[in-house]
């Protein structure tokens, strides 16, 4: 089994929207792809609420049957098409990947 673990920091404002409704809507997008792609055993997304200079502002937990699983989500349409708001919303990411 394979974890993912993605930390995203998101810009003030993008796409016309607040942080605070970008946050909302990387939740709801991200989440919207459980049970449509193979091998995606769980996720889970989580927003911060401490907002400290350390923080991050959404957390995306994964769980993949493999490391192939992991790749084929990468290139998935579905999980393509969320990228783009992801892409223009974030000022930083930091990911995790590994096998237990």
């Amino acid at each position: 089994m394979v974890k993912h673990i993605v930390i995203w920091r998101l810009k003030d404002s993008a796409a016309g929207r607040s942080k605070s409704d970008n946050v909302g809507l990387i939740k709801e997008k991200l989440e919207s792809l459980r049970g449509k792609i193979p091998g995606l055993l769980y996720l889970e997304v989580g927003l911060d609420f401490g907002q400290s200079e350390n923080s991050g502002d959404v957390v995306l937990l994964s769980e993949f049957e493999s490391r192939a699983a992991l790749d084929a989500y990468q290139v998935h349409p579905l999980h393509k098409a969320v990228m783009p708001f992801v892409l223009e919303a974030r000022s930083e990411r930091r990911v995790v990947d590994y096998e237990i």
